[in-house]
């Protein structure tokens, strides 16, 4: 594998890191910034909506451009909007801030895949891609635990600058290490997109993906508060608990991708999204015991993250029936739901917390996450209906 790939994984690594380190120093900042915790949270809104928005506008505008120009670009724009906040000097700045670096966050994971697999010969393209996303596994795992850490020894802002410097490297590698001469793909038009977005199909599996992230993002955002309030545990403490969600993340995104596998989309959907319900409904009884809340976060992450894999190959088998010529524009729209559900999600427990408390987070988010079921079994449903049809007609 091309050493060039290195420079795609770092930048990686330092997007997925500001993305939700944030989750882990809500209390801090919201202390410091002299706001309350819903407005601390939406942060991690604003963030998401910056990326849902970044993803299939910038990527379309930018379609014609070399593919390296497109990358240094929005690298340079991730850099700027770290250092914005790390220097922020109130709230509405450091909103700035998180909606520019959502913007980056957006381009980059639309563009990576394609600039990954341009370095590598064909048959090894699954594993470049691989390479890259290890990155964000990375992250989730170590940078979110030790950028919170960082930031409640020694200021919020510090966090933000550490990552800037890894911004920085990422830019540096990218600009020395990715060739010039990239295969151009065709460029994305925004009608293109449109078109995905006619198909009731798609629009379906669009929305499951929304609920079903934000659902698990309607409490994580306010995990923070959740431990060191309810729970009783300090604020250094809360970067050990986001290191050991970290991990079952990591091993929940794996078990997902083979759940899917095996038993397909949908039944695996239908597993993981009961699962996530459970967790949820039980979190908002066991975040009251230290000892019982660890454990339930530790199974709530492999489920909050294990839906990934399957509704990403749901839809792609869906795609391919319904826009064959739009596959991959479907699939980053799809991570566009992704990011409408951690923006709604995190907002609407925004308003649970002002109206009801933590506590009432991970409730409201079962049912939330129940909706997402809902519609999942919806789907089967007319999957099997318009398969059963065809043998019909056949």
């Amino acid at each position: 594998m091309p050493i060039a790939l290195l420079a795609l994984t770092l930048s990686a690594f330092a997007i997925g890191t500001t993305e939700f380190v944030i989750v882990g120093l809500i209390p801090t900042m919201a202390l410091d910034l002299g706001v309350s915790i819903p407005s601390a949270g939406l942060l991690v809104s604003l963030y998401a909506l910056g990326v849902a928005v970044g993803a299939p506008v910038l990527t379309a505008l930018t379609g014609n451009w070399p593919r390296k120009k497109v990358l240094l670009s929005i690298m340079s724009l991730f850099v700027v909007g770290n250092l914005l906040a790390w220097q922020a000097p109130g709230y509405n700045t450091l909103v700035l801030a998180r909606v520019l670096t959502g913007l980056a966050h957006g381009v980059f994971f639309s563009i990576g895949s394609t600039i990954a697999t341009g370095l590598v010969s064909k048959e090894k393209a699954a594993s470049a891609i691989a390479i890259m996303f290890t990155g964000l596994t990375v992250a989730l795992v170590t940078g979110v635990p030790i950028g919170t850490y960082i930031g409640q020894q020694y200021g919020w802002e510090s966090t933000f600058l550490t990552v800037s410097v890894l911004g920085i490297l990422a830019l540096i590698g990218s600009a020395i290490l990715i060739p010039s001469d990239l295969a151009q793909p065709p460029a994305t038009k925004l009608t293109t997109q449109l078109k995905v977005l006619k198909q009731p199909r798609l629009l379906l599996v669009f929305a499951i993906t929304a609920l079903g992230y934000g659902g698990t993002f309607t409490a994580f955002t306010f995990l923070a508060p959740i431990l060191q309030d309810v729970s009783g545990f300090s604020a250094n403490a809360v970067s050990i608990i986001m290191l050991v969600y970290g991990v079952s993340v990591a091993v929940g995104n794996v078990w997902g991708g083979k759940l899917a596998d095996k038993m397909g989309p949908v039944n695996a959907l239908t597993v993981i999204f009961i699962g996530l319900a459970l967790v949820l409904f039980v979190f908002g009884f066991t975040a009251h015991n230290p000892y019982a809340a660890i454990l339930t976060i530790l199974v709530w992450g492999a489920f909050a993250f294990g839906n990934v894999p399957g509704l990403q190959v749901y839809v792609v088998n869906l795609a391919e029936k319904y826009t064959p010529q739009a596959v991959d524009v479907a699939s980053g729209l799809n991570i566009a739901a992704f990011n409408v559900g951690i923006a709604l999600g995190s907002w609407g427990g925004g308003m649970i917390v002002e109206s009801s408390g933590v506590t009432s987070t991970p409730w409201y988010g079962a049912v939330i996450v129940l909706f997402a079921l809902i519609l999942t079994r919806l789907s089967g449903a007319i999957e099997q209906n318009s398969a059963n049809r065809n043998l019909q007609l056949n």
